[in-house]
């Protein structure tokens, strides 16, 4: 079913989509929690259900990307899931502690500034984004299995990979964060590595706008754009490194920091090789460009 809606309307037929896939997911977190599961404790029984929930929820979204022909109705998907995550889960768990504080205001300043940047760049729902129409056209056979593993849950698995540190915040008290200057001297090195890293792509998303209304079809070189192909990617994946630095200033060094390398991977192996092949493509200074500049800053 394909829609003409404008943009502002459009907006707030995702919103709504997004209520409903969310009141979905809420009831599937307590079906969940309310069942006795063998070899669960009690702490990784809430995490099972949030998954479950954060699964179905992305199963709605995806129902109704097919509903409108639009893969882009999942892409703020990435930027609202976390936020509200982990300030709906702070009301639940009753855990107001100096670290999930600090998480609560890191992760909704970089939601905040995705978000924002989504809603500057999206024209209406009848605008799919040109990754999801280059699947449809390369793959027609397949494309639907694509469109749900791919380019859908697979995303969603790696966002909640990469979360898990900051809800494992949550399982401390105030007291226990009575430990050495360290401790907290390495929460906020992770709390500003947040700040710093959503601070870089709020201005590297200026910097490509302007650039883009200035100079259309060029290669954007001012600015981050001239010190590194993709600040915005890297300040993406220096973000997770942030939520995994605060994990880590009360836990150390464990599996949790698979969360922050898949992101990485997500975007070192699929988002960025994309985005270049197509600017290659489309801009023939691009390889003088590449040539001259590093991937990331």
């Amino acid at each position: 079913m394909k829609c003409s809606y404008s943009k502002w309307p459009s907006i707030a037929l995702i919103a709504a989509i997004y209520l409903f896939a969310a009141l979905i997911g809420v009831a599937v977190y307590f079906a969940v929690d309310s069942l006795m599961i063998p070899d669960f404790t009690a702490t990784n029984q809430p995490l099972l259900g949030l998954f479950a929930a954060d699964v179905v929820a992305t199963i709605v979204v995806w129902a109704f990307g097919l509903l409108y022909e639009n893969v882009s109705v999942y892409d703020p998907y990435w930027s609202v899931f976390p936020p509200i995550t982990y300030l709906l889960w702070a009301f639940h768990t009753g855990v107001w502690s100096l670290p999930v504080i600090l998480l609560l205001v890191a992760s909704w300043y970089w939601g905040w500034r995705l978000t924002r940047n989504w809603a500057i760049t999206f024209k209406g729902i009848a605008h799919e984004d040109w990754r999801y129409t280059k699947y449809r056209s390369l793959h027609p056979a397949l494309f639907h299995l694509i469109n749900f593993f791919g380019l859908n849950m697979v995303p969603t698995l790696v966002v909640f990979a990469a979360m898990l540190p900051g809800l494992k915040l949550y399982e401390w008290s105030i007291v226990n964060y009575q430990l050495s200057i360290i401790n907290y001297c390495l929460l906020a090195i992770g709390f500003l590595v947040c700040l710093a890293s959503a601070t870089i792509q709020l201005i590297a998303d200026k910097q490509s706008h302007d650039f883009r209304a200035a100079h259309p079809g060029e290669v954007c070189n001012v600015g981050l754009w001239k010190h590194g192909r993709h600040p915005n990617y890297f300040g993406e994946i220096q973000f997770w490194w942030g939520i995994w630095i605060m994990y880590a200033a009360f836990n150390g060094f464990d599996w949790f920091i698979l969360g922050p390398v898949a992101m990485t991977a997500l975007f070192l192996g699929i988002s960025i090789p994309l985005m270049e092949h197509r600017q290659l493509a489309n801009k023939p200074a691009y390889a003088a460009y590449r040539k001259q500049t590093r991937i990331l800053i």
